[in-house]
């Protein structure tokens, strides 16, 4: 026998009905990283890569053409990017070109394993839904290059650091124990602070080109995909946070130079002025000296019993004359 639920026209007055029990919806499982994908969205062309460079040909990609500069074709836009990363205490400056479409990118990179796309790779893995375009995964490539680029200019803020205490001393011109800094002392501060000037500039530059990248990037996404353009808005400000870093750190290089720089010639005037004081010191009594030293046949001094004893006087007070007068001066301090 079959039992029918009463409809509401024949549902008796008073009672009420229950909602039919639903089947508990299914769970959306979150999109997974999946290499296989990644391949075919991003190409990595190794610097002599013969097969590298024949399979991104195949998608339309001549970085020969691109010649390391911003240029656009029909369907990719190639982007330069002067890449700036650490490789154990060394800083490495190397050129990254990226060439993009709506379907691929391909990136010109000087090794097949370059290590600042691991980064890439693992941005990638924690957001599995960027690999399901190229400017996703042109977002997670420029992403990394900027990390890389931040810790290089970490690096260079650290070996300032390391030179504080030999800066001090330097500007004070005395070291730990007393004894005075000379210009030897201080040349291999000065090579390690022009080091450290040269990585930051090349950070600088690195920035440059990298927020470039990234206008184009955003420029090619417009809003066809508003979260996409939304992280590639933070790393714009992400970029330009690293460049204003940058310019920091170089502007400090710069003053603790100067600061180098000026200590050093100080110390050498300070040097000079008392050769100049020497000199004014010995001057007369080199001069009276030079008298006494000519062949005359008649001295005076010569007979007398205290004449030599005079001529020593002679030259003595001619000697502090002049150092009481530059001391007076103050041309001791």
């Amino acid at each position: 026998m079959t039992i029918l639920l009463p409809d509401r026209a024949t549902r008796p007055e008073g009672t009420t009905s229950r909602p039919a029990a639903t089947a508990p919806a299914a769970t959306v499982a979150p999109p997974r990283f999946d290499p296989a994908v990644l391949r075919t969205r991003w190409i990595q062309v190794p610097a002599g890569d013969a097969d590298a460079v024949a399979r991104a040909a195949e998608h339309g990609v001549d970085f020969a053409t691109a010649g390391g500069r911003v240029w656009e074709t029909d369907v990719h836009v190639y982007l330069p990017v002067a890449a700036t990363r650490r490789h154990g205490d060394e800083v490495l400056h190397e050129q990254i070109v990226l060439a993009l479409s709506a379907d691929v990118v391909a990136t010109a990179q000087p090794v097949r394993h370059y290590p600042v796309f691991d980064k890439a790779i693992a941005r990638m893995r924690r957001t599995p839904w960027l690999v399901g375009s190229a400017y996703g995964v042109a977002y997670a490539l420029l992403y990394a290059l900027n990390e890389a680029a931040d810790r290089v200019v970490a690096h260079a803020s650290d070996l300032l650091e390391e030179m504080s205490d030999e800066i001090d001393e330097a500007t004070r011109g005395v070291d730990a124990r007393g004894r005075e800094i000379g210009v030897r002392d201080m040349q291999e501060t000065i090579t390690r602070m022009n080091r450290a000037e040269e990585i930051v500039s090349r950070a600088q530059e690195s920035q440059l080109s990298l927020a470039r990248a990234v206008r184009h990037l955003r420029s090619e996404i417009a809003d066809s995909d508003p979260v996409l353009a939304g992280l590639v808005e933070t790393l714009v400000a992400d970029v330009e946070g690293v460049k204003e870093h940058a310019g920091f750190e170089h502007e400090k290089v710069r003053y603790l130079q100067q600061a180098i720089m000026t200590s050093l010639d100080v110390k050498q005037a300070q040097i000079v002025k008392v050769f100049t004081i020497i000199t004014a010191v010995f001057l007369p009594p080199t001069l009276i000296a030079s008298f006494y030293g000519m062949n005359f046949t008649h001295m005076p001094e010569l007979d007398r019993p205290y004449g030599f004893t005079l001529t020593l006087l002679l030259t003595l007070v001619a000697a502090v004359i002049p150092l009481a007068y530059i001391k007076r001066r103050g041309w001791l301090r």
